[in-house]
């Protein structure tokens, strides 16, 4: 391979390695070995892989279409909550009030689930509407505003509300979610513990595998013409209407799969962090979203998974050794990458490597 060809299949083979190694340390030797990883690391690799699919996600809609998205929280944590629905329901009589309703219900003296709870004891119905309905609530949103020519900040700022709203419904114990606190205490998946080795091992690396297929899946995408025209919407949407190009079904089509994209790494991500509350809709955490790609470098698919590895990398490391510090540096590290590396992380990896010339498209 030539120029930069060989970048982002050598860092996603990287990294499934990396979890490939974790995986085989963490279950095959005691927690005595040297070589043994023990469960903080493996969760906190998991939490990374589910972040760098939501920044994957985010660079479909706005590094290749154009479009930022304000509201990607909303979409990763509607997953987390139909998984942690599952979740609570396998519980069963092992919580702390011995009944078949989740704790919180018990104590807010609920007499029986909501009609909406009613398929969350299925796996294979859980796995179904994990996908279905952020879909939908994509599909549907994004057709109201992509059919009333709502773009830029605009679509921006409703993105933000439609996620501001959520998160306060979401607040409501009346919700039957669980209100502020949540869905927590998570006890197996199919009746298999989730503190097991091998459960933690078998998240870690299903996590690995979703994002490299949502990476390809993406790249298959943005290749295609399909892509190209994604490309010319960011690019000139006006231009590609007066040719007779209908852009809001390829903007719809690339909003609904950047959505499921999100669901599913949030379904990963509940498990393997145990919890799963409203504060992962709010505001901020979208806003970060944005960030990781920005400085990983939109419109590159790799870019972004390299910044949220990076950024929530910093994050871990300052919130622990310099708590109060941690909103400066982030601020800094987004300015600084905007004035003078505007093609992030990846831009600079490039050029280092001596691609001068880089098919901005081709990843």
């Amino acid at each position: 391979m030539r120029g930069h060809a060989w970048l982002a299949p050598g860092l996603i083979g990287a990294m499934v390695l990396v979890a490939t190694w974790m995986v085989i340390a963490h279950s095959a030797f005691p927690a005595d070995h040297p070589l043994h990883i023990s469960a903080f690391w493996m969760t906190l690799l998991g939490k990374f892989l589910c972040f760098a699919m939501l920044a994957l996600a985010m660079d479909l809609i706005w590094g290749y279409t154009g479009i930022l998205s304000l509201g990607q929280g909303l979409f990763f944590a509607l997953g987390g909550y139909l998984f942690g629905m599952y979740l609570m329901r396998q519980i069963g009589r092992d919580g702390v009030y011995q009944s078949d309703l989740p704790d919180f219900m018990v104590f807010l003296d609920w007499k029986a689930l909501p009609w909406y709870w009613s398929l969350s004891d299925s796996f294979a119905a859980t796995l179904v509407l994990i996908v279905a309905v952020p879909g939908l609530v994509a599909a549907v949103f994004g057709y109201l505003a992509f059919r009333s020519r709502i773009k830029g900040v605009y679509f921006s700022i409703m993105t933000q509300a439609l996620t501001y709203a959520a998160m306060l419904a979401f607040f409501r114990n009346d919700m039957g979610f669980g209100g502020n606190n949540g869905f927590t205490d998570f006890k197996r998946i199919l009746d298999y513990p989730i503190a097991e080795p091998i459960m933690r091992s078998l998240l870690l690396a299903l996590s690995a595998l979703a994002l490299v297929a949502s990476y390809f899946f993406c790249r298959a995408i943005v290749n295609s013409r399909a892509g190209q025209v994604l490309t010319a919407i960011r690019e000139s949407e006006a231009r590609l209407l007066f040719i007779g190009y209908r852009s809001v079904h390829f903007k719809l089509f690339a909003w609904v799969v950047a959505a499921i994209i999100s669901a599913i790494a949030g379904a990963l991500y509940v498990p393997q962090v145990g919890i799963i509350n409203p504060s992962e809709m709010s505001p901020a955490q979208s806003i970060e979203i944005a960030i990781w790609a920005a400085i990983g470098g939109r419109g590159s698919l790799i870019g972004p998974i390299l910044g949220a590895f990076a950024v929530n990398g910093a994050k871990s490391w300052f919130t622990v050794a310099f708590p109060q510090l941690w909103l400066f540096v982030l601020g800094f590290v987004f300015v600084a990458v905007t004035l003078f590396l505007p093609k992030g992380m990846i831009g600079l990896i490039r050029r280092e490597s001596g691609s001068l010339v880089i098919p901005w498209r081709k990843t």
